[in-house]
């Protein structure tokens, strides 16, 4: 496993990541890190590694665009202090140019969604010990759909930043695009967006193969 004994993991991003978590952190007791892969993956770590003693904190927010992960980013992630951090941010920064589609004020232009991400990674890695980031998904298998392929290209965008910083990457949509070969995107998430169990079971998988967990 990639993570060293009794590291602190923290999770930030929007709502699929938030999922009820605690507030003001998601950590603890009675579900405080929320229902989402988060919860998933705290327990595969303590149930495949219980003497590694990793500590799993969600700073997911719903609603969070990459614009409101840089507001808080002190706050919830670097005053944390967390040896390991992941980030999947863009589902918001894509949504809001086709749910609200008039509100231009609020939409998160691809170079604005890649200036953001770029900074708070160069920011951030000097400070951990390891980082992942997680492209944004669209459980929609036409890829020609306008916001499916928006969503592709914040994902590109992703691929982009971990690569130029050398930080581990997981192709979410990737692992969704096998799914959906097999299942209908209604069987995972009623809103193409928002996974059910199944859906948080694919992030999860995928981070752990990430991390070099067997499951």
């Amino acid at each position: 496993m990639k993570l060293a004994p009794h590291s602190k993991l923290l999770f930030i991003g929007d709502s699929i990541t938030d999922c009820e978590r605690a507030r003001p952190v998601g950590e603890g007791l009675f579900g405080a890190v929320g229902k989402s892969y988060v919860s998933l993956i705290e327990g595969f770590l303590g149930a495949i590694h219980p003497a590694a003693a990793i500590r799993v904190v969600n700073m997911g927010t719903s609603g969070n665009t990459v614009l409101d992960l840089k507001a808080r980013w002190q706050s919830d992630v670097l005053d944390l202090k967390p040896d390991w951090l992941s980030i999947m941010i863009g589902v918001n920064d894509v949504w809001r140019q086709f749910d609200l589609p008039r509100q231009t004020e609020i939409h998160v232009s691809p170079q604005v969604y890649a200036r953001t991400l770029d900074a708070l990674v160069r920011q951030t890695k000097p400070k951990v010990k390891g980082l992942i980031l997680m492209t944004p998904f669209y459980l929609e298998p036409n890829r020609s759909d306008a916001m499916r392929a928006r969503m592709d290209e914040y994902g590109a965008i992703v691929k982009k930043v971990a690569a130029k910083h050398r930080t581990l990457l997981i192709d979410t949509q990737a692992a969704f695009d096998d799914v959906l070969q097999h299942m209908h995107a209604n069987a995972i998430a009623w809103d193409r967006v928002h996974p059910n169990i199944i859906g948080h079971a694919v992030i999860a998988r995928a981070f752990m193969q990430a991390i070099d967990v067997t499951l």
